[in-house]
């Protein structure tokens, strides 16, 4: 029962790896710095960005394109499966050519994508290029997440990956915000120029990076070994149950941010500029959960950390639905009658980060010398979701402010289904190792 047996895997779900040769061979650094922390999270923050800062823009590309609101949902749902479609190959390049390589290069067909989008003639070109954008941002935020897991062990990689979140957090309060202040500018290109810029100083940060996968602890640059390392990972049955549980817990917390313009445009009847009754509680709610997680990496183990955060999400989601509920009708306009519609997905929020930076660690050690395929694999069921989310469910339950709710929690528990039936079958593995 060694190598690639069950007994590894089940010492993993409670303490974290030795050292192994996908990790750095230079001594690592003990704790990680501001500007460390700060440029990780740069990269992760591209995402939001991308979503999320042309939300506003939507009623302008709209009129100008004459396309209705299914027809705007494909410019994140177009970006999202590209996303999703490339996010399987990001890691294993990774693992192949280095961490940075593939991190600069994604950041400059991205920036091809987002300043080509100010000249797109059509919203077919639009969606085009946001496709681009999909396929390219992912080298920046998926593969960061493997730089810090290269970088730290245990508490410590815990307690980075929670302080880049906290972060990151702010990206989907910022971007709509920043969105509908550049309209004032001019048209929706205005959008796109800015996050575009916004691009231009993560690369010049990503310059500035160690590579933390040195050349000897590299896999061969061959497509037969690149994709070994996929269907290597991809056929264990322990990360296709985590990965579906994340990528349900995610959906509960994500099916607002996907559906940002028409919930707060037609559910709540607000304008251009007031993404941020959305977005300012989402944020909250992500930030105070992240804070938790970096405080308990000591405290409490990993799985049961995860555990409490599914189920908290499915508490939250079902608070929200009980909220909105007793709502008499939509609101209609800013004032405190807004406060039940945007309270629970706050709460939302809180509880799916207890769940995400630990989660995302468990992926990664679950294959310590494939870690970048570990990270591509387990975010593209999640990416998967968010496509079809932002392209046909959010359009689909847009009908009621209860619709959206009910959704949020049908994702809720099938998360914490396929979280507890991982904690069972793991039971079961340690009770056979045991015997």
């Amino acid at each position: 029962m060694t190598g690639r047996g069950r007994l590894p895997r089940v010492d993993r779900m409670t303490s974290p790896p030795p050292r192994s040769p996908g990790a750095p061979s230079s001594p690592r650094p003990r704790r990680a710095g501001a500007r460390l922390t700060l440029t990780l999270a740069s990269l992760a923050m591209i995402g939001p960005f991308s979503i999320d800062s042309i939300f506003p823009a939507f009623t302008r590309i709209g009129a100008e394109f004459g396309a209705d609101e299914v027809g705007l949902q494909q410019l994140v749902s177009a970006y999202l499966a590209a996303f999703a479609v490339m996010s399987v190959f990001h890691g294993p390049l990774s693992d192949a050519l280095g961490r940075k390589k593939v991190m600069i290069g994604g950041l400059v067909i991205y920036l091809i994508g987002m300043f080509g989008s100010i000249i797109a003639p059509s919203l077919g070109s639009l969606v085009l290029l946001r496709m681009l954008q999909g396929m390219s941002a992912g080298a920046a935020t998926i593969v960061s997440r493997v730089v810090i897991r290269d970088l730290f062990d245990g508490a410590e990689a815990q307690r980075l990956m929670a302080r880049v979140m906290m972060i990151f957090a702010l990206a989907p309060a910022i971007a709509p915000i920043v969105g509908g202040w550049l309209l004032l500018l001019g048209d929706w290109r205005w959008a796109f120029a800015g996050v575009g810029l916004y691009g231009m100083v993560v690369l010049a940060l990503t310059l500035t990076l160690p590579e933390t996968l040195p050349p000897e602890d590299r896999t061969p640059v061959r497509v037969r070994s690149l994709l070994g390392s996929l269907l290597h990972v991809g056929r264990s049955p322990v990360m296709l149950r985590i990965a579906a549980a994340t990528a349900f817990g995610f959906a509960a917390q994500f099916l607002f941010i996907a559906g940002a313009s028409i919930f707060v445009v037609r559910l709540l009847g607000l304008g251009e500029q007031d993404f941020w009754v959305l977005f300012v509680p989402l944020i909250a709610g992500l930030m105070s959960g992240s804070w938790v997680v970096g405080r308990a990496a000591e405290r409490m183990p990993r799985s049961r950390l995860i555990t409490v955060g599914f189920l908290g999400v499915v508490a939250t989601t079902a608070l929200n639905l009980l909220l909105v509920s007793l709502l008499p009708g939509p609101p209609g306009g800013l004032s405190l009658a807004l406060l039940p519609a945007v309270i629970g997905p706050m709460l939302i929020a809180f509880t799916v980060a207890l769940v995400f930076a630990p989660i995302q660690l468990e992926v990664l050690d679950l294959f310590p010398h494939q870690r970048g395929a570990a990270a591509s694999l387990g975010t593209f069921f999640s990416l998967v979701l968010n496509a079809l989310l932002a392209g046909m469910i959010a359009p689909l339950v847009s009908g009621t402010l209860v619709s959206f709710a009910l959704t949020a929690l049908g994702f809720a528990l099938l998360g914490l289904g396929f979280w507890t039936w991982h904690l069972r079958t793991h039971a079961r593995a340690v009770q056979q190792v045991a015997g």
